[in-house]
């Protein structure tokens, strides 16, 4: 990690790292979880391979949806790692994303307790990462992945 360019994450989830990744490849699970509450979250494409898109959209109301994400898997190592980024959208063009560019980095180790989950989010210069950080990284990030360990960890 650079800290001059990356903010990170990291948090042990009660559950296997079998049920985090289903939470992050399955669309129904994955909008459970991706946005903070009470946000609503809409999945048009999640297709966790290298170059599959992943594609969200955000409510406040639960009816009117507007765009939210549109990104690019990279990597996704079954049960291990994902990573993607909003700098090339779902059609594998390059992006300008608002408010910030970012690849991210989601890693499942093994833990006692569960799984060992690791965020890193990877800025291309000071300045994005600083505004990152400033608009709520670390909210933003932890309430979701709360809301990623109580889904997980609930499940059966």
């Amino acid at each position: 990690m650079n800290p001059e360019l990356d903010l990170a994450l990291q948090r042990v989830i009660r559950a296997p790292r079998d049920r985090v990744w289903r939470a992050w490849t399955d669309p129904v699970r994955f909008a459970q979880w991706w946005i903070p509450a009470p946000m609503a979250c809409r999945v048009d494409r999640l297709e966790p391979r290298p170059g599959g898109a992943l594609v969200t959209r955000m409510s406040e109301d639960g009816a009117t949806f507007v765009p939210h994400l549109d990104a690019c898997f990279l990597i996704a190592d079954e049960r291990e790692r994902i990573v993607f980024t909003n700098g090339l959208d779902s059609a594998w063009r390059p992006s300008s994303p608002q408010p910030v560019a970012m690849t991210a980095e989601i890693t499942f180790g093994e833990h006692p307790d569960g799984t060992d989950y690791r965020v890193l989010v990877r800025h291309g210069d000071p300045a994005a990462r600083d505004l990152h950080e400033k608009l709520g990284f670390a909210e933003g990030w932890g309430t979701v992945t709360g809301q990623l360990a109580a889904l997980a960890e609930a499940e059966s």
